[in-house]
């Protein structure tokens, strides 16, 4: 008796509601028509390797959810699917969430408090996201922030096993990156210290890994603004993820 394999076909996202994301999102509306191509593959392949969960009583529609998973591949156009290995779920909340924190300082004392998130990544665990907070940026597309893309530039950090805002990249790139990524951060950090306005949010001065979530932010919702502030860090980015959309 002959067995056969059968292959899982993609969730397809139907035309319309494709054409409804686009209208309502200038970052799918300003790629090129491959790239927005691409990204409608991506997306449709992201659904069906990925879950979306929903949680807190919050209540998805399915163009939110098709929505959502073509805001997370965004920033894998270029990449591709294996850029988003080890992990298999995205969970949602209504809006922020809280989460306990503790930390031992050199003197041994622990110290514990509650932040309030719009999203989270972990290393080989869950995408959490805030469904308000994705809505905001939504409404308000090119003032420099998107959560999802926040997030996933977290995701992608991590495949090379260390979340230190450089990800897997060729050894002379690495060198570069490595170069112009520090010395913008520093003279950031130095910005923020001194008090001075930062031509990017400041929260970039955190660390490392969260100057590169950051600036990828920067990347796909307000470019121009990203090129004028730091155009080394903007070359790599482009060179990365590929162009911006222009909108």
């Amino acid at each position: 008796m002959r067995s056969r394999l059968r292959r899982l076909r993609a969730p397809v996202i139907e035309d319309a509601l494709w054409q409804h994301l686009c209208s309502h999102t200038p970052w799918f509306a300003g790629l090129d028509d491959l790239r927005r191509w691409h990204l409608r593959r991506l997306s449709e392949r992201f659904l069906q390797e990925k879950t979306i969960t929903p949680v807190a009583g919050l209540s998805l529609e399915q163009q939110d959810v098709a929505h959502l998973a073509a805001l997370c591949c965004l920033p894998l156009i270029d990449l591709g699917a294996t850029a988003w290995r080890g992990w298999s779920q995205v969970i949602v909340y209504p809006d922020a969430f809280r989460v306990q924190r503790s930390h031992v300082d050199a003197a041994g004392v622990m110290h514990e408090w509650e932040d309030e998130l719009a999203g989270e990544s972990w290393e080989a665990g869950p995408l959490i996201l805030s469904w308000a907070d994705v809505q905001a940026d939504l409404a308000e597309p090119d003032a420099g922030f998107c959560v999802v893309a926040h997030e996933m530039a977290h995701k992608i950090d991590a495949l090379d096993g260390e979340l230190d805002g450089t990800p897997p990249l060729p050894a002379r790139w690495l060198r570069m990156w490595a170069r112009d990524f520090q010395q913008e951060y520093e003279q950031l950090c130095k910005a923020v210290d001194a008090g001075q306005d930062t031509s990017i949010d400041s929260y970039a001065a955190e660390a490392p890994e969260e100057f590169f979530a950051v600036v990828s932010e920067y990347h796909f919702s307000a470019p121009k603004r990203l090129r004028q502030a730091m155009p080394e860090v903007a070359a790599h980015l482009r060179r990365f993820y590929g162009p911006p959309p222009e909108f």
